[in-house]
């Protein structure tokens, strides 16, 4: 009997010592494995949380550009980011600042100006093309033109911008000048005939004097030829 109880007891130690190596094993191995994907995702993050890879630049040119009334002009402006955008996450603004204020010329890559053909965004968006054209450019197109890039509701990118200046055609001699340079040349021209008139006066003046002296000199001349005459003039 003591025996058979012995027996027992062995082999219900047995059984629990299993028990407990085995559930040992599943709880390390699962761990294991958890913090093995655990590393996995630390390794490799979202691309869509990595700021790097969206960080975008704009460049615009030329810096400065001249046109004559009636022709065409190309605005260039080129963006990249280390990663491809997505066309339904970009959005391209153009706008203009003069003299009068700021202007928005295109939208959401939209001309937003009403009933104006003139002015439209060519090339390819997703080759980091974003240039303006403007058709049959007038006198009122000048001015400062920027570019700005937003992509995925970030804070947009704006270039450096480029200055338009307009020339047009003066009827005088066919001579084509910007309206600054017309306001300077006459500027200059005012400036002339006064340092001329400053210059010149004086010796006008002398000359006036002179004129005036020989006047009298002549007249004294004549005063005394004819007191000579009446003198001997013959008695009768």
């Amino acid at each position: 009997m003591s025996q058979h109880v012995g027996k027992l007891y062995r082999s219900a130690v047995s059984s629990f010592l299993l028990f407990l190596l085995v559930d040992v094993g599943v709880s390390g191995g699962g761990a294991s494995k958890e913090n093995a994907a655990v590393t996995h995702i630390t390794a490799q993050p979202s691309l869509l949380t990595t700021p790097e890879l969206w960080r975008l630049s704009v460049t615009q040119t030329p810096a400065k550009e001249k046109a004559k009334e009636g022709e065409t002009v190309i605005l260039h402006c080129h963006f990249n980011s280390p990663q491809p955008p997505s066309l339904p996450d970009l959005s391209v603004k153009w706008y203009k600042e003069d003299e009068k204020g700021q202007m928005d010329l295109l939208e959401n890559n939209v001309t937003v100006l009403p009933n104006n053909s003139r002015i439209f965004m060519r090339g390819d968006l997703s080759q980091g093309d974003a240039s303006l054209v403007i058709l049959n450019v007038t006198t009122s197109d000048h001015g400062i033109y920027f570019c700005e890039v937003t992509l995925l509701d970030r804070k947009p990118v704006t270039g450096d911008g480029t200055k338009l200046r307009i020339r047009r055609a003066l009827g005088l001699f066919g001579i084509e000048e910007s309206i600054g340079t017309i306001i300077g040349l006459v500027a200059a021209a005012i400036g002339g005939i006064v340092v001329l008139i400053i210059v010149f006066t004086p010796q006008l003046r002398r000359c006036v004097l002179c004129m005036r002296q020989g006047s009298r000199q002549d007249q004294l001349i004549e005063l005394g030829k004819l007191d000579v005459f009446i003198t001997h003039e013959p008695k009768k």
